[in-house]
């Protein structure tokens, strides 16, 4: 495995925003090809619970890399209710090799 982390993704204050996203840096042995994935940690933030991040409809996935910099983790709402928007911040983690 290349790496390993932590990231926080800020939907902002309420209401909040339907999507985020946020720069994972530093990561200088990352090249084009590498495979990157995040995924919510079931993990409490000052906003949230861990069981709201079980529950809340959010799709995080990871891209755009930049050789020898990083990738960003990005999180959309998936909720069927239109425009329902997510607020405050929620952790994730990713790997990418």
């Amino acid at each position: 495995m290349g790496a390993q982390g932590t990231a926080d993704l800020d939907f902002g204050a309420f209401p909040g925003a339907s999507d985020a996203s946020v720069a994972v840096t530093g990561q200088t042995g990352i090249v084009a090809g590498s495979l990157v994935e995040a995924w919510i940690r079931l993990e409490a933030t000052a906003d949230h619970s861990a069981d709201e991040a079980l529950a809340e409809p959010l799709e995080i996935q990871a891209g755009s890399i930049v050789a020898g910099t990083g990738f960003t983790v990005y999180g959309v709402n998936r909720t069927p209710l239109g425009d329902t928007r997510i607020y405050g911040v929620w952790k994730t983690g990713w790997v990418w090799n």
